[in-house]
């Protein structure tokens, strides 16, 4: 606030994801309260593409990013291919949500995808994901084929239960200082028992001091290799017990981290951009504050973009936050990262094509990030397929509701009166029920 005055500031533009966003709003409430005229606006933009809600179709950055590692992953698949003897086993960058995964594969087609989502739905354990990854295996090796590519999010280790719970203990361990060299001493039974089960190179990943919000870091727990590990032993007890008599099983790994977002952008990516960033000197001029600049309709070409300014409140909610030992939880409002939506229709896109991929190599190479010629105007496909207006959608609302207007007033029938009220009481009703508070605080893939 003092370097606003100082600079004697009128705008203030923070650009990032749900964090930097979540802050952008605290930051405008502060400076109304201190009467300091600089007006503070957000700008979505996250290669997690996890700042995802009615009014943000997707983040600048995250078309790009899955552009990259799409063509790497395909790289890897005619590699795998290729070979005809090596499981490469991919991690992709994308912290506790799957967006990048998921998009990578709808765009790549790898033979197998796990996504943290389902995990966390469906409270997999680790070695039920084994057995799953092990089947998979096996069904190809009865096809003759002995290669094959899985890719997996950067945060699924958080998303399996037992893991979870072990990394939440090794975080209560952190923040009560207690020596990294002591901490498997001091854990319980049964996350010792875990933790013992674990490869060395895990349990030392494990141990790493927790990101700046309380979680471990992802990006440095190599669960591809961890994965591969135990889907090889598993694989040797299959083949001491008759149940595969295949070819050895041999793995590659890869993480694809955080290179992509230094590549040259997306022409999406530029245009969604410019079109942010125009919004965000309109906001600060009409005097806006904790407001994000956002467009809808991104799924068509630019001129039929809308671009509109959505308060931050409207996308925070309450998560419980404890400041420190025995202290009573705490509201504070947030803008969460969200998950793959499980019921939407890009996820059912890939289960519909989950078996061809595992099974019949349907590899897609979409090559480099292109400025011209056939695709280089494409767009992420869950973007396409996800069909979300939120603005459109409200004028259509209107139209509806105009044309009632219409027809029902005085000297219309009773008839048409009744089944006006009725079916407007019915809505109500329906809107009433849906529109109550539910208890949804944390993100899908955390147990508590």
């Amino acid at each position: 606030m003092a370097t606003c005055h100082s600079l004697n500031l009128d705008g203030l533009v923070i650009i990032g994801g749900v964090t930097s966003n979540s802050d952008a709003a605290q930051l405008a409430e502060t400076l109304i309260q201190n009467n300091c005229k600089t007006k503070v606006v957000g700008v979505p933009v996250s290669l997690n593409g996890d700042l995802k809600n009615q009014f943000v179709e997707t983040t600048v950055g995250f078309d790009t990013v899955c552009k990259v590692n799409s063509q790497l992953v395909s790289n890897v698949c005619l590699d795998a291919i290729s070979a005809g003897k090596y499981y490469y086993f991919v991690r992709l960058m994308g912290r506790k949500a799957s967006h990048v995964a998921f998009e990578c594969a709808l765009q790549s087609h790898p033979n197998m995808l796990i996504l943290g989502e389902e995990v966390a739905l469906s409270k997999l354990t680790l070695m039920e994901i084994i057995n799953k990854i092990c089947d998979g295996v096996q069904a190809r090796a009865e096809l003759g084929k002995y290669h094959g590519v899985l890719v997996i999010p950067e945060g699924l280790i958080e998303s399996i239960p037992e893991m979870y719970a072990l990394i939440q203990e090794i975080n209560i361990l952190h923040n009560n200082n207690v020596p990294v060299a002591e901490m498997s001493s001091q854990l319980s039974p049964w996350a010792a028992a875990l933790f013992q089960f674990l490869p060395p190179f895990i349990r030392r990943e494990l141990l790493l001091h927790q990101e700046s919000d309380n979680s471990a870091q992802l990006s440095q727990i190599d669960t591809e290799q961890l994965l591969a590990h135990l889907v090889e032993t598993e694989m040797i007890k299959r083949t001491k017990e008759g149940r595969y008599k295949g070819r050895k099983f041999s793995s590659v790994c890869h993480f694809f981290g955080y290179q992509a977002r230094g590549s040259i952008p997306s022409n999406f990516d530029c245009d969604y951009a410019y079109a942010l960033g125009r919004i965000s000197l309109h906001m600060i001029a009409a005097g806006l504050t904790g407001y994000m600049a956002t467009v809808a309709n991104l799924k068509d070409p630019v001129d039929k973009w809308r671009c509109a300014a959505a308060p931050l409140t409207a996308m925070m909610s309450l998560k419980r936050h404890l400041r420190g030992p025995g202290a009573i939880p705490i509201g504070k409002p947030s803008i969460h990262p969200s998950p793959i939506d499980l019921k939407g229709k890009a996820y059912e896109l890939l289960r519909e094509k989950a078996s061809s991929f595992l099974l019949d190599d349907f590899y897609r190479t979409p090559g480099g990030i292109q400025f011209e010629g056939p695709g280089s105007d494409a767009k992420p496909i869950t973007l396409t397929i996800e069909n979300q207006d939120y603005v459109g959608d409200i004028e259509i609302l209107k139209e509806c509701l105009s044309k009632v207007r219409t027809m029902v007033k005085p000297g219309c029938s009773r008839e048409i009166l009744k089944a006006a009220i009725s079916s407007m009481l019915s809505v109500t009703d329906v809107l009433t029920v849906m529109s109550h508070p539910l208890n949804a605080e944390l993100p899908l893939y955390h147990f508590k």
